[in-house]
């Protein structure tokens, strides 16, 4: 989005994460914001802090996430707590904030949440509390386009299949295999597709968008 011209809310549980874009970038391009997504009042803080650096909110991506790999049974309670209070939870946060500014501005706005096609009835064997947290995000999204389309708030969902990152390769959900091994997306393709949907023009509208690899078969 900073390529793009955008200026840019980026929110992070550490403020060191953030440094380095903050550096490159400059606080009148970027602002930083650290918090817990599971609490509501991050949400409200990243909102508030693009008004009061920029003066308004377009648009917001519900970007965290969390995700163990095993069986049912495999998670402890709180990893249990954690994938529905992170993924699920502050997607709702974070959407919620959003709509209060977006209808204060009178003008519509954008929100993005990144998916999973875990989340479509397709996911592995592996991951099925995981699966069912992406499958709310989903189906939140599509609940929200009904529900704020006819105010000018687009609601998209991004599902993307496996891509290089280092939640992708943890807890061996890829056998002996390292993601950046194999042909699977790159974070800077997910990031494309966010930037495509928020530059569409206004008259149209982007409800699913599933992303896969050319070598991943479902």
């Amino acid at each position: 989005m900073l390529d793009a011209g955008g200026r840019v809310v980026a929110g992070d549980l550490r403020a060191e994460a953030l440094a380095a874009l903050r550096d490159a970038w400059g606080e009148d391009r970027l602002v930083s914001a650290v918090g817990d997504v599971r609490q509501e009042s991050t949400a409200d803080a990243l909102v508030a802090a693009g008004v009061s650096a920029f003066g308004r909110v377009d648009s917001v991506v519900a970007n965290a996430a969390v995700g163990f790999y095993g069986g049912v049974l495999d998670y402890s309670a709180d990893e249990v707590a954690l994938m529905v209070d992170v993924n699920v939870k502050g997607t709702v946060w974070l959407a919620r904030a959003a709509v209060r500014q977006f209808r204060a501005q009178g003008d519509g706005g954008d929100i993005v949440i990144i998916g999973s096609v875990a989340g479509l009835l397709i996911g592995g064997g592996k991951e099925a509390v995981y699966a069912a947290t992406k499958a709310a995000q989903i189906n939140l999204g599509y609940a929200l386009d009904r529900e704020l389309r006819p105010e000018l708030i687009r609601t998209t969902t991004i599902a993307p299949a496996g891509v290089n990152t280092p939640f992708a390769a943890a807890d061996g959900r890829f056998g002996d295999r390292d993601p950046s091994e194999g042909d699977f997306m790159e974070p800077t393709d997910i990031a494309r597709a966010v930037v495509y949907t928020l530059g569409q023009p206004r008259r149209m509208r982007t409800e699913l968008w599933t992303m896969w690899s050319m070598s991943e078969v479902h």
